[in-house]
């Protein structure tokens, strides 16, 4: 294995985490605006309304979206374990 196939790789799984990790990220994102929102305009600071919707909704998009998360590691992996296989031969 050489230093290119090597930054292909963690090219690929940066890629990968970027693409697991934006749907909750902006799913808290537009919770938390929303709540900002609520919050100014009733005018009610309660530090609590900030957190607890925000984490049940990212709760519930991880819930979601787990099915399409698994089947995009699992075919990363695939792909790893093969070039594993093929540094054997």
């Amino acid at each position: 294995m050489n230093q290119n196939e090597i930054i292909d790789i963690a090219r690929e799984a940066i890629m990968i985490v970027i693409q697991i990790g934006m749907p909750v990220m902006l799913v808290g994102l537009v919770v938390g605006v929303a709540i900002a929102l609520v919050q100014a305009l009733t005018q009610v600071q309660e530090i609590t309304l900030v957190f607890v919707p925000k984490i049940l909704a990212i709760f519930l998009a991880i819930f979601v979206f787990l099915p399409g998360f698994a089947a995009v590691m699992i075919s990363f992996m695939e792909r790893i374990a093969d070039r594993i296989i093929g540094l054997g031969n």
